[in-house]
């Protein structure tokens, strides 16, 4: 990831860097489906067991495995764009219909939940589908899924730098800047039409003729859709805000910014075992800017110059900082008040957060324990 003058080749890095953090993430990730099977029968079994999400150990295995290979080969071939989108769509090609032919599931039963009246409190939101009498028949497996495969092909084309449409979605004439915010030396930009928000909401218009939906149905589920986000938006006006002050904090009494005041403080008590602790750092990251890019944006930097000062090779370290982030996001306030607000749990999100705990700590732990021990036994 060099060039021949000396300079880090940026590209190449971040293809590196990539192929690293999809490695640790196929490592760490082929227990994740067992894991949450497990916590279900736990927090939501009658009796409560963790011995009844273990039962499905080998189609949890299977369904990792069928998501996570594909994601690596992808990672390594194409770059850091694709992984997550390729390898989502092959793991739901391929596990589909093994689970519909029933291979390598529990032959004693299938679990279930209990009846709707011994639900706790806590399980109940005010989210209410009721059956539309008026919807259309029932539709081929192909047309349900061509909205999903859409959204796909949009991103693809709209981050493929050779097809010439991210010049044009990133140009100027398409970028909302705002520069000198209240009188600071912060400026803010964003473009809208190469959001990932945009891209569905085209997909949902082409929806419409695909599915022959009336444009009445479109604009109801819009609008519930908008309400909810609506309701969720209410925590979210507070928490970005913090965000931006914790992010542009350099420079105030004469200290540096908050996140890297915090994470060198950490690297002069941990020292040697720095790999162990940096994906808690991002996991930390997108807990409080609630987004893994930001985290990423807050303390790659730094975790390139740790690398650097402690003898691990620094692009590991990042890897290490971008899987951490990752996890991060199970218990980041942004995208549990999000989902809430989805599924009716508004004013529920402590509950929610205390049942993605042990997944967060799962995920940030192992990829640490990996990487100390790659490091220094394979790429130190």
């Amino acid at each position: 990831a060099v060039t021949s003058d000396g300079r880090i080749d940026a590209p190449a890095l971040l293809h590196v860097i990539g192929a690293e953090v999809a490695t640790l993430h196929t490592v760490t990730g082929i227990l994740i489906p067992l894991i949450l099977v497990t916590c279900m029968t736990y927090f939501f079994g009658r009796p409560r067991s963790v011995k009844a999400g273990l039962r499905t150990w080998r189609f949890a295995l299977f369904a990792a495995l069928a998501m996570t290979l594909p994601y690596l080969a992808v990672a390594h071939l194409l770059g850091p764009e694709f992984p997550s989108l390729v390898g989502g769509l092959l793991g739901l090609a391929v596990v589909i219909p093994a689970a519909r032919r029933g291979w390598f599931l529990p032959a004693d039963g299938v679990w279930d939940f209990p009846p709707r009246s011994e639900w706790p409190l806590e399980w109940i939101g005010t989210l209410h589908i009721e059956d539309d009498h008026d919807a259309p028949p029932p539709m081929p497996l192909w047309s349900a899924w061509a909205p999903y495969v859409l959204v796909a092909l949009l991103l693809v084309a709209t981050r493929l730098p050779e097809l010439g449409l991210v010049t044009l979605l990133r140009s100027p004439a398409a970028t909302l800047r705002w520069d000198g915010i209240f009188g600071t030396g912060i400026s803010a930009d964003a473009q809208p039409l190469y959001l990932p928000g945009t891209i569905f909401i085209l997909a949902s218009l082409a929806t419409v003729p695909w599915h022959r939906l009336s444009w009445r149905r479109w604009l109801q589920a819009a609008g519930e859709s908008t309400h909810t986000l609506a309701r969720a938006s209410v925590a979210l006006v507070f928490t970005v805000p913090m965000v931006q002050v914790f992010i542009n904090s350099e420079g105030m009494a004469g200290y540096p910014k908050m996140p890297l005041a915090l994470a060198e403080g950490v690297a002069a008590a941990v020292g040697g075992l720095w790999p162990l602790v940096a994906p808690t750092i991002g996991g930390f990251g997108a807990f409080v800017a609630g987004s893994n890019t930001i985290s990423n944006m807050m303390f790659s930097l730094f975790q390139f110059g740790v690398g650097l000062k402690t003898g691990y090779r620094p692009d590991w370290i990042v890897a290490l900082q971008a899987v951490g982030g990752a996890a991060g996001n199970t218990i980041c306030v942004h995208n549990v008040v999000a989902a809430s607000a989805v599924a009716g749990l508004v004013g529920r999100e402590g509950a929610v957060i205390r049942k993605t705990l042990p997944v967060f700590c799962y995920y940030a732990l192992w990829p640490g324990i990996v990487g100390f021990f790659a490091l220094h036994s394979l790429v130190r």
